[in-house]
């Protein structure tokens, strides 16, 4: 073979992987690369959209986001929202895979409480929200419950009162999403060598023991990337709130997805709307950033 086929050959060696990857790429670049870089202009310009010559607005539309006491009470929000379901989806995955791994339970009602522990996540989005406003409507399953058994006093409207809505919405998100949780924390539970529990009980460990010291270490890996992927999966949620509360009453369920929507399609104020999408977008990036370093760190 000449030099000149050997360098045609690597030359088409080289090449032929991107070749192969180009759909995918032009499909990501439209879809996604596209959108985004779009997004990002429009938050320097004045009436994006809606006029055929927007001219440049600088930081204005950043500026006028950050002095908006709306968006930094869906900033706090969020981050309630998001961190509670993170640990109660983490706290409750850990409890039912222990259980569905135990020996100390039958094999039968151990199939039988996967089936039902699995189940919410089976529903979509807006299932779950019809599903929870029925719950906790004030003449609802719940409030008839806690009136029976003498927690509450009266009927409570729990996605109508500002003090309990974001309380609500984010408790029907714990049970939406634990069982990301619960499956990879058991197929975790299931990689672990026995010998490490065997040794254990020669050495005379208790159960919190072998937990502290045997399961949880073995785990760790797993815990941390499911809950960065949780995290920043979370932050987004939009149809739940949406359905359930809609951000109210008063601001008092607004999210960052919520106050981007509104502003984009309510007031139609793009501008400030593309803004805010940015800032979601730099946050997701950050936490993003984050779990890849963690994850070529492993």
């Amino acid at each position: 073979m000449t030099r000149q086929k050997r360098s045609h050959h690597k030359l088409k060696r080289a090449v032929a992987p991107y070749l192969y990857l180009s759909p995918s790429l032009l499909i990501i670049g439209l879809l996604m690369l596209l959108p985004m870089v779009t997004v990002i202009a429009y938050s320097f310009q004045n009436s994006a959209v809606l006029r055929r010559d927007p001219t440049f607005a600088g930081l204005k539309h950043y500026q006028a986001i950050f002095d908006d006491p709306v968006f930094w009470a869906s900033l706090w929000h969020t981050l309630y929202f998001t961190c509670m379901s993170v640990i109660f989806h983490m706290t409750i995955g850990m409890v039912f895979a222990l259980m569905l791994n135990s020996d100390r339970i039958n094999p039968t009602l151990r199939n039988i409480l996967r089936v039902l522990y699995i189940l919410p996540w089976l529903f979509t989005a807006v299932i779950i929200a019809v599903i929870w406003r029925l719950l906790l409507e004030p003449n609802g399953v719940v409030n008839s419950i806690f009136l029976q058994l003498g927690i509450i006093g009266s009927k409570v409207e729990w996605f109508s009162s500002p003090e309990t809505a974001l309380h609500a919405v984010t408790f029907a998100n714990i049970w939406a999403g634990y069982p990301l949780f619960m499956v990879s924390l058991l197929a975790g539970l299931q990689g672990i060598p026995k010998d490490f529990y065997e040794a254990a009980d020669i050495d005379g460990a208790k159960a919190y023991q072998k937990l502290i010291f045997i399961t949880i270490p073995q785990l760790m890996p797993i815990i941390i990337s499911i809950s960065l992927l949780d995290f920043i999966w979370t932050m987004q949620v939009f149809p739940l709130i949406w359905i359930t509360t809609g951000g109210g009453p008063i601001y008092s369920t607004e999210v960052l997805s919520t106050y981007t929507y509104k502003l984009a399609f309510s007031s139609y104020n793009l501008s400030q709307a593309s803004a805010s999408a940015v800032v979601i977008l730099l946050i997701s990036l950050g936490l993003t950033l984050f779990y890849i370093r963690y994850q070529k760190a492993r």
